[in-house]
């Protein structure tokens, strides 16, 4: 396992956060879609009423990539289904391509588990890209079910233009 420790995040670890989203948003070839600012990562995470929360993975110096420290990130936030109750989702979970196969992700994922324990949800939701299989397999290894293909939900996303043109309604 590498020299590392896991923490929330902090005010001050946002500029890296980005850094990583889109590191993680250039692996699955989307780097445009990345529409988001610091300021805005600031404010809805360490804001009055925090919209997330974020583990993030950090190096010593010595162990450092480039100058970075901070080399994985998992955010999160708690949802709630009707049937089922309390859900801890997962939302973001990258660490950088050099740190791979140490151990990180694993301890980043128990972290959550048991973050999701503690808080008496009833599961772990998140959603993988299809062509990313590794990542697949890391998640069906520790027991993740692929609801796509077992209970057949569909994902859906309404843009913010069409939820301004059905206010106007």
């Amino acid at each position: 396992m590498a020299n590392f420790i896991l923490r929330p995040a902090e005010p001050r670890d946002v500029s890296d956060i980005l850094r990583l989203i889109k590191e993680l948003a250039k692996f699955e070839e989307m780097e445009e879609k990345v529409l988001l600012t610091e300021k805005e990562l600031l404010e809805d995470g360490f804001g009055d009423h925090p919209f997330y929360q974020c583990l993030v993975a950090e190096v010593p110096e010595e162990q450092s990539l480039y100058g970075y420290t901070v080399i994985g990130f998992a955010m999160y936030y708690f949802t709630y289904d009707p049937w089922i109750g309390k859900l801890l989702y997962l939302e973001d979970f990258f660490v950088m391509k050099e740190f791979r196969g140490l151990g990180i992700g694993s301890q980043i994922l128990k972290v959550l588990s048991e973050t999701a324990v503690k808080t008496r949800c009833s599961s772990m939701h998140f959603i993988v890209a299809e062509n990313n299989t590794k990542s697949i397999e890391f998640y069906k290894r520790r027991g993740a079910a692929d609801l796509s293909s077992e209970e057949g939900w569909r994902l859906f996303e309404i843009e913010k233009d069409d939820l301004l043109k059905m206010t106007a309604k």
